[in-house]
């Protein structure tokens, strides 16, 4: 199974390296040492999760996050901000910029383990929730298509007088079987009409009218 991908975001090489010590042996990391280096990898390479620090030069944390959050092809990737910060506003600006969580420096290593991993696993349920409504929205596009399909048939289907012959939506003639086929799950069994029976078969007709109408 290819492992999660964490991009680190701090603008001091020594936290930087200290994370990644930490998670390299669990995860796949990648570093962006400003917001805008952030924002550049992330819109290249979506990460599944990031770890943002706040106080940061140029742009902080605060705008990074909103940046990703405007973004409906990035929104969803769970931010943990960290930062030495642990005053309550600091705290409820975070999540109601859309941050996932909060860790403050300096960190216990087997705390962050615990939110990343908790985060990770959250993450990769709702893929696969979004990815089982994906499928479904798909499967009834095809549901909708077929039964059009089907109301279709039943009310204007044009075809030839003399082959009997179907003209096709991109207006080329086929087989009666091979239009139906397509169109629905319909399977053909073949027999003799009658009618048929006493044009091609007259020595057989009467038996055959026999098969067909028992009751007789």
């Amino acid at each position: 199974m290819e492992r999660s991908l964490v991009l680190l975001v701090d603008d001091n090489p020594r936290n930087i390296q200290l994370l990644g010590n930490l998670l390299n042996e669990y995860y796949k990391t990648a570093v962006a040492l400003s917001g805008f280096e952030a924002l550049a990898f992330v819109r290249k390479n979506r990460p599944d999760l990031i770890l943002l620090d706040i106080m940061m030069p140029e742009m902080d944390g605060f705008e990074v996050c909103k940046e990703l959050k405007k973004d409906t092809e990035l929104k969803e990737i769970p931010v943990i901000f960290l930062t030495a910060k642990t005053d309550s506003e600091t705290v409820v600006k975070g999540f109601k910029i859309g941050a996932k969580d909060y860790i403050t420096k300096p960190f216990n290593h087997d705390e962050l383990l615990a939110r990343v991993k908790t985060h990770l696993d959250l993450k990769i349920a709702s893929d696969n929730q979004n990815r089982l409504l994906s499928q479904k929205e798909q499967l009834i596009v095809k549901l909708q298509k077929a039964f059009k399909e089907i109301k279709t048939l039943k009310e204007f289907i044009p075809i030839c007088s003399f082959c009997k012959k179907i003209r096709n939506d991109e207006q080329y003639w086929e087989g009666i079987e091979e239009y139906i086929s397509k169109r629905t799950d319909s399977r053909f069994s073949h027999g003799i009409c009658p009618d048929c029976a006493r044009k091609h078969y007259p020595e057989f007709s009467k038996g055959i009218e026999k098969m067909n109408n028992p009751k007789d």
